[in-house]
């Protein structure tokens, strides 16, 4: 298994490539949400890589990048993560890249495309956006983060149809079974601490107020994606995000959630690579 040490912790990686001697393809960097791994990304990084040498990797606490018993290390802002991503590259030798990212992932992502805005191409920001700050509805969404990241128990995979049940509020359309198995037990492998932490850091009171000024001030190409029926982070926020800067490009796919670039591949892959070859052009 492919890891690389980032400031204490074996970060998972692999490429999606057609040749593993490529040299010559620019490298797209994908980044997963909360909760999961970068599997989910597969698809995507297959049906890309007769152009790209794609490069994906798990967040720290995430997936196969497991902490250490002991680690006290590195706190779980959003910023860190950016700082992470930071590392990766350096320790590949990658100087310039393109990012895909989705959700919390995203937010990383616009994080990590202001701070190194050199060292990005261009930039593809999923089912993120723009929040309102509510103090007792936050507050209430981490009482119940809380126990829904403690309560976590494997004997949940032997269950008729938990994946499907797991998945429900995160999609509009179906994905495969194999998929939806996925991210059940990606969810129960994340680690307690990343796993609760990242709550508090991606929706949170410092979040609302820092974002938008990201979006804000973004000078690599990007394009905003949605799914039209998303209900954790409604398509409704993509727009008020992408409305903020005119160097932001927007696309809401139609009937999809949370999970656009599964549910609706096609067009999901369609928006990508319109994106990608129009902006490469200006």
């Amino acid at each position: 298994m492919p890891s690389i040490n980032i400031r204490g912790v074996e970060h998972y990686y692999e490429w999606i490539r057609q040749s593993k001697n490529s040299n010559s393809k620019p490298v797209m960097v994908f980044v997963h949400g909360w909760g999961g791994s970068c599997r989910y990304w597969r698809t995507i990084a297959d049906a890309l890589a007769d152009e790209f040498d794609c490069l994906l990797y798990d967040l720290r606490g995430f997936g196969r990048s497991l902490l250490p018993t002991s680690f006290t290390n590195l706190s779980y802002e959003l910023e860190e993560y950016a700082e992470d991503l930071a590392i990766l590259l350096d320790s590949l030798g990658l100087n310039e890249v393109y990012i895909q990212a989705h959700s919390m992932g995203a937010s990383v992502a616009a994080l990590f495309l202001n701070r190194y805005k050199e060292r990005v191409k261009q930039g593809i920001l999923v089912c993120n956006g723009v929040f309102e700050y509510d103090e007792k509805a936050f507050k209430a969404f981490h009482k119940f983060g809380g126990y829904v990241v403690k309560l976590r128990y494997n004997w949940f995979l032997r269950i008729p149809l938990a994946d499907r049940m797991f998945m429900a509020r995160f999609l509009n359309l179906p994905i495969p079974a194999e998929e939806r198995r996925a991210f059940l037990e990606d969810y129960l492998l994340a680690d307690y601490e990343a796993a609760l932490g990242t709550i508090y850091t991606s929706v949170s009171k410092k979040a609302v107020e820092i974002m938008p000024g990201e979006f804000a001030k973004l000078e690599v190409p990007t394009l905003m994606i949605s799914g039209e029926k998303d209900i954790i982070i409604p398509a409704e926020m993509g727009r008020q995000a992408a409305a903020l800067n005119e160097i932001i490009e927007y696309v809401e796919i139609p009937q999809t959630g949370h999970f656009p670039m599964l549910e609706d591949r096609e067009s999901y892959l369609r928006a990508v690579k319109e994106f990608l070859r129009v902006s490469s052009v200006v």
